[in-house]
């Protein structure tokens, strides 16, 4: 008998062309290929496997051609579905999210910053390196004592020398939590103008004088993603090094805004890996002289765990939908992520005690989603905070700060 599909309802088969599904069976295949055989290892050892973005770059998943000028894509100019681009972070995710993260650092956060805030003499000379992996960037806001608050609360000051075109900038403050940090050529530096107070982004080299980074060890999860502590002290950039469309904080949330509509993806996707690890577990392993998939606790889970990921992609689809009728909202988002990350947490656990033992094993991947799935449910704005934003949407009250108080 054939196990159940991940994608139940048929979205894949119904939203994406069949370009774009023969694009995405490559990066399946590619991906068995050159890292499944490493995988466990590469995540014991926190190894980042930057040895794969010659491989994924000659997949060309962002400008085949045949991928570009869909229908369901709202740009000027020929470009991706944001189904396709959906279900490409889908993929990642389902097989891994450190190296979804490896890729998308890079090709999705860096240059989606990169498309939002820089000239069009600054994109076109560093773009093309950008897919090709020839040129790398990671993107920096957090920062060690500000998350979620980071726009009020930044400490990173840029203070500006001179005037026009010949003008530079001095960079003092640090980062933390950088994905891909140690591993980027560029590192895309938000910081607070010491002279407006409003946000400026400067292309800070990895090797500028000042610049020092060290990897965060000890993670119980993303072990394969450099995540790093950056410390700026000093450091010089000139005018040229500034993204000029990025004046204000409302400019990085109207970019980052644009990519919040994958974070429900990236949760069915995760989803999907564990609960397919969890039905191969389920058959092939024995107890009381028969696979325990034929237990009616363990197939109550396994259906709770398909349940889930249908639910969430159902949810990865609409929002995708509403994007395109520019109908998606910080609110939705908000509630996307909070739904979608418990759901996540609630599925990896699930496959994780399908495991037992085995299930605290790398190798059989339910406890690598297992672990994981932590990071997912902390990045993007935790599940507190977003849960604060829909309530402060649903009541008309904020709980952010005292005055929101009925009291007050």
């Amino acid at each position: 008998m054939t196990p159940l599909p991940t994608d139940l309802l048929g979205y894949r088969d119904e939203l994406l062309s069949g370009a774009e599904h023969a694009k995405l069976d490559e990066l399946r295949a590619f991906l068995e290929a050159e890292a499944r055989p490493h995988l466990a290892s590469w995540w014991e050892r926190a190894h980042s496997p930057v040895e794969l973005r010659p491989g994924l770059a000659a997949l060309r998943l962002e400008d085949d051609p045949s991928l570009l000028g869909s229908p369901h894509s709202r740009a000027p100019e020929p470009a991706l579905s944001p189904y396709y681009v959906g279900f490409k972070h889908f993929e990642f995710q389902r097989f891994d999210a450190s190296i979804a993260t490896l890729y998308g650092g890079n090709v999705g956060m860096f240059r989606t910053v990169l498309r939002g805030g820089a000239s069009p003499e600054q994109l076109a000379s560093l773009e093309p390196g950008i897919l090709s992996f020839e040129t790398t960037g990671c993107f920096a806001l957090t920062e060690p004592d500000h998350g979620s608050d980071v726009a009020r609360g930044m400490e990173t000051t840029a203070e500006r020398h001179g005037h026009g075109e010949g003008a530079t900038w001095t960079i003092r403050g640090r980062k933390r939590w950088i994905g891909n940090a140690s591993v980027s050529d560029l590192i895309l530096v938000i910081a607070r103008d010491a002279g407006d107070g409003e946000a400026r982004a400067f292309l800070v080299p990895r090797t500028a004088p000042g610049v020092e980074i060290t990897d965060i060890p000890g993670k119980i999860a993303l072990r394969m993603v450099r995540n790093g502590d950056i410390v700026l002290r000093d450091v010089r950039v000139p005018e040229s090094s500034r993204l000029p469309g990025i004046t204000h904080f409302a400019d990085i949330a109207r970019i980052l805004g644009d990519l919040r509509f994958v974070v429900a993806w990236n949760a069915a996707g995760m989803q999907a890996g564990a609960y397919e690890a969890a039905v191969r577990h389920a058959t092939e392993r024995e107890q009381f002289g028969r696979p325990i998939g034929g237990f009616q606790l363990v197939q109550e889970q396994l259906a709770r765990m398909l349940g889930n990921v249908t639910a969430t992609l159902a949810l990865a689809a609409r929002i995708t939908e509403l994007r395109l009728r520019d109908e998606f909202t910080g609110e939705i988002a908000s509630l996307a992520k909070a739904f979608a990350a418990a759901r996540l947490r609630e599925t990896v656990a699930l496959g994780r005690g399908i495991g037992g033992g085995d299930g605290l094993l790398v190798k059989n991947d339910l406890g690598r989603y297992f672990a994981d799935a932590e990071a997912v449910y902390t990045y993007e704005g935790t599940h507190e905070m977003n849960s604060l934003i829909v309530g402060r949407a649903a009541t008309g009250l904020s709980a952010f700060t005292p005055r929101s108080s009925p009291a007050g």
